[in-house]
């Protein structure tokens, strides 16, 4: 397709996760949105922004937005946007700084483009960036996990492996922990969909990091069912570790 814009997909990702940040930024200033309406006035204004600027810069493209209804056309489509104008909505209205934007790019099912902000910590992760070297391995790993509710399998894992738990809010910040050598690995089972994790894993795998289902399998976007409700990503010389640790637990836990 011809691009409408000079920026590449990266970019536009970057720029677009950027802005929406920036907007949720300004709610969270004392007097700018009352507290019992910031979790709903950040996800419904985060979302016009990034509809809007998606549109402009790629009108033929599709988006799929956990704020927004779900076009069913999209199936068809080779191009897709996948995005969550504000992960992790309770850490927002808490104020927290562990709360995401995701703007994910899937092409033919592949999640090949993602920028993730963080705008809390004014930081910003997309697929273009330069890796980070990452320090040796440690012994034992870190797990970052749910802050109030751990999946029983991710407990389960955890343990078998010897992981430390890291309790954190949104599930970018957590991809991210590991994109940024704070953690080892992401593990979630229990519930998630594509918006949660296209950007995270298009940002992890570009940054070299594992990424798959809990399983194994390979990581498919743009599904007719949005529903994607497992997740890895780790650093790679943990993953067939965590995955052989998965595989034992299910049935235990199932």
């Amino acid at each position: 397709m011809t691009q409408t814009s000079d920026q590449n997909d990266a970019e536009l990702a970057r720029s677009v996760a950027l802005a929406a940040g920036a907007v949720l930024r300004g709610l969270c200033v004392a007097g700018a949105c009352p507290d019992a309406e910031l979790g709903d006035r950040g996800d419904k204004d985060a979302n016009t922004l990034i509809q809007r600027l998606l549109r402009a810069a790629r009108p033929e493209d599709f988006i799929l937005s956990e704020e927004a209804a779900d076009d069913g056309a999209r199936c068809a489509a080779s191009r897709v946007w996948v995005v969550d104008p504000l992960d992790g909505t309770r850490e927002f209205r808490e104020r927290r700084d562990d709360w995401a934007v995701h703007i994910g790019l899937a092409i033919d099912g592949v999640p090949v483009t993602g920028a993730v902000a963080l705008p809390a910590q004014n930081l910003v992760f997309a697929s273009n960036d330069r890796p980070d070297v990452l320090p040796p391995a440690p012994l034992r790993p870190r797990m970052v996990v749910s802050r109030s509710r751990a999946h029983p399998i991710v407990l389960r894992v955890a343990e078998a492996i010897g992981a430390e738990l890291v309790p954190m809010g949104s599930a970018g910040a957590k991809a991210m922990a590991v994109v940024r050598g704070n953690a080892e690995i992401y593990l979630h089972a229990g519930g998630q969909y594509e918006w949660d994790n296209c950007a995270p894993v298009a940002v992890a795998l570009a940054a070299g990091l594992h990424a798959s289902r809990i399983d194994g399998a390979t990581l498919v976007y743009n599904c007719r069912d949005p529903l994607l409700p497992d997740v890895l990503i780790c650093r790679p010389e943990y993953a067939a570790q965590v995955l052989a640790a998965v595989a034992e637990t299910i049935p235990v836990v199932g």
